[in-house]
């Protein structure tokens, strides 16, 4: 498996930018969990943990769910 995101930074920036996403659409951390078969401890330390790395077919099942594409993911939140 791929690990995306290798720094710090941005795995912090991939992290806010799953929780930009998944809260503009109302797609709560459980809901993520089930739909895309993850755990919910896998989820909720992505969601709270910018030091763990994120491998990619992860990512991809979370871009699923959330209706867009890695890269889509991947791209710098504008601010």
């Amino acid at each position: 498996m791929l690990v995306l995101a290798k720094t710090e930074q941005a795995r912090m920036a991939l992290r806010h930018r799953i929780k930009e996403v998944a809260e503009a659409k109302g797609i709560t951390k459980t809901m993520i969990s089930r739909r895309a078969e993850i755990h919910y401890r896998t989820v909720n330390e992505l969601w709270n943990d910018p030091t763990r790395p994120v491998k990619t077919d992860i990512l991809y099942r979370i871009a699923q769910v959330l209706g867009v594409s890695v890269h889509d993911l991947l791209e710098e939140t504008k601010e």
